[in-house]
């Protein structure tokens, strides 16, 4: 374990945690794409020409931002009511990421408010935290903005809201994140950030984008939150 990652620990006031990754695999009995594929064919169906490109998108998240790009309001409030449903339904059979509950667990118990900063909706969030038992450990759930993706992650506004509800300046916080849009979301908004690289290629792409920190498991987060030195 880093003594990096024990110093950037031990100065924090607040873990700020990103959802889909850290804490569990959303989407894993629910797949993405077709999540995706269901929003595609909603555009379809209500007369959206679909660039090649765009219908061959695999993320329902980058569909909602698209559809933020037809000037259509209501159509795009449909998207994101649709996306709604589908991480309503996806919660139901999410997968936890390993150590995700323990870091969860560690930070509290070392003093530290935990803050969900996701690009999810928050009632998803918050039905997958209440199914493990988890919610009364959440100190405040920054989800997706209604039908403004613009706000989502990499713009830092869900990051200051979080510090904001916490009622702790955001260089005082900590991301924990398993993309680059965590990353360049906490560097704009301020905030260090520990880069969690669930993937081999991500190892690389994280240091390229200058974390604070790189890690492979949650695991060395919360045994560092478990030492004397890894809390506030």
């Amino acid at each position: 374990m880093s003594d990096t990652l024990r110093s950037l620990l031990a100065r924090s006031r607040a873990i700020l945690l990103d959802f889909d990754g850290p804490v569990c695999s959303i989407f894993s009995g629910y797949p993405a794409p077709l999540i995706a594929a269901e929003l595609l064919n909603l555009l379809d169906a209500r007369g959206v020409d679909l660039p090649d490109d765009v219908r061959s998108e695999t993320d329902p998240m980058e569909v909602l931002r698209w559809s933020a790009t037809l000037g259509k309001p209501e159509l795009l409030r449909e998207v994101e009511d649709g996306l709604c449903r589908a991480e309503l339904l996806a919660a139901e059979t999410a997968i936890p990421a390993p150590y995700g509950r323990e870091v969860i667990v560690a930070a509290r118990d070392a003093g530290l408010p935990v803050a969900i900063v996701s690009n999810n909706s928050a009632g998803a969030i918050e039905a997958y935290l209440a199914t493990r038992r988890l919610a009364h450990h959440i100190a405040y759930v920054a989800g997706r903005a209604y039908a403004q993706p613009e706000r989502m992650k990499p713009n830092p506004e869900p990051l200051w809201r979080a510090a904001t509800a916490l009622d702790i300046e955001p260089t005082t916080c900590v991301l924990i994140g398993d993309s680059l849009f965590d990353i360049e979301g906490a560097q704009a908004a301020g905030v260090p950030v520990i880069a969690y690289a669930n993937k081999p290629p991500k190892m690389q792409r994280f240091t390229d984008a200058s974390a604070d920190v790189v890690l492979t498991s949650m695991g060395d987060i919360a045994t560092a939150l478990l030492t004397p030195s890894g809390g506030r």
